[in-house]
């Protein structure tokens, strides 16, 4: 997690008193949003969503708050954002255990069940998806009628994106009867909701053999046949290839590339910046008539220009919707936590 913004906090950033004094703001600031969104999320229908999120420009924290489905349990995820300055492992550990126990003591969740998490700029292969412990503490939480499994304690990421739960809920009210296919598919939650919404048959693809083993299971968890919906395990652009070559169509395709990724088990690395247009036309060329592409990226440095896509998007009735406001939740404080186009070439 990075972040741009300078931080005030570095003068006497180490200072016992004021590392006190952001603890107390921290604490004050979750306690004023859980009170506020957990109303909210039970209209909703959501047992997990995001409580904070820098706010307070010296605390550069981001919080979410995880409810177990069947006990009602909370649990807490804390991540911090990378610092535009060099600190001390040691003392970097310390000031996040101090927030640590502010959230814990002001929400009433167990230290135990608060689980915080160092981020620093990811260099390597795939460095954004490497266990970082082995505790395996796993919840499901519900999601619009969807159950899913979270892994709180082992990865950066929990597996479920809270910020893309619109446009999850955007493909379950459209996937009746559709072919969806979900590339990039991570642990699958955008295929439950296509097959929760009805659809004829979810294809997820994903490089990751361990995220598709959890993408079975949250499958499982909420009665959808792996048979009828397939996991494939391929590089994307490799698989897009073939499919456009032997003829295979879909009526929905979700596009959401890591940023960055140069896998060994892939040919090439991919680099969204780089990549986007090749990648848009790749899945628009599997789109059956009137069919549509959803694209979505976390990169904010992306310059998203539809004449670099070209081909079927250039034609005559085309169209290119820009959904990215209505697709951040009413829990993120930050409006640009992604961006979200929908793409339907002309005929």
């Amino acid at each position: 997690m990075t972040d741009d913004r300078d931080d005030r906090d570095v003068p006497a950033r180490d200072d016992p008193a004021r590392t006190a004094g952001q603890a107390a703001m921290f604490a004050n600031r979750l306690e004023k949003r859980w009170r506020h969104l957990r109303k909210w999320a039970r209209r909703e229908g959501v047992s997990c969503y995001r409580l904070y999120d820098r706010d307070i420009p010296e605390v550069p924290l981001a919080c979410d708050l995880y409810e177990e489905d069947e006990t009602g349990n909370a649990f807490l995820h804390i991540a911090l954002y990378e610092r535009p300055y060099e600190k001390e492992l040691s003392a970097e550990e310390a000031w996040l255990d101090a927030m640590r126990l502010a959230a814990a003591d002001v929400l009433g969740v167990p230290g135990e069940r608060v689980f915080t998490k160092l981020r620093r700029r990811q260099r390597g292969e795939d460095a954004q998806y490497e266990r970082v412990s082995a505790r395996s503490v796993r919840v499901v939480v519900r999601e619009g009628g969807s159950r899913f499994l979270v892994n709180l304690s082992d990865y950066l990421d929990t597996g479920l994106f809270l910020d893309h739960r619109p446009a999850r809920l955007m493909v379950r009210a459209e996937a009746e009867g559709k072919r969806v296919l979900n590339l990039f598919c991570y642990t699958g939650a955008f295929s439950v909701h296509a097959g929760a919404g009805g659809a004829h048959a979810v294809t997820s693809v994903d490089l990751s053999k361990t995220y598709l083993a959890w993408a079975g299971e949250n499958l499982a968890l909420n009665g959808l046949d792996v048979e009828r919906n397939p996991l494939v395990h391929a590089d994307v652009r490799a698989f897009l290839s073939r499919a456009r070559s032997s003829g295979e169509r879909w009526d929905l395709v979700v596009l959401d590339p890591p940023t960055f990724s140069n896998s060994k088990r892939a040919p090439d690395s991919l680099d969204v910046n780089r990549d986007w247009p090749e990648l848009c036309r790749s899945a628009l060329a599997v789109l059956s008539p009137g069919g549509a592409v959803l694209f979505s990226t976390n990169s904010r440095t992306l310059r998203f220009d539809p004449a670099l896509i070209g081909g079927a998007i250039a034609r005559e009735g085309s169209s290119i919707e820009d959904l990215s406001e209505a697709s951040v939740p009413e829990d993120f404080r930050n409006r640009r936590a992604h961006r979200l186009w929908r793409l339907e070439p002309g005929t």
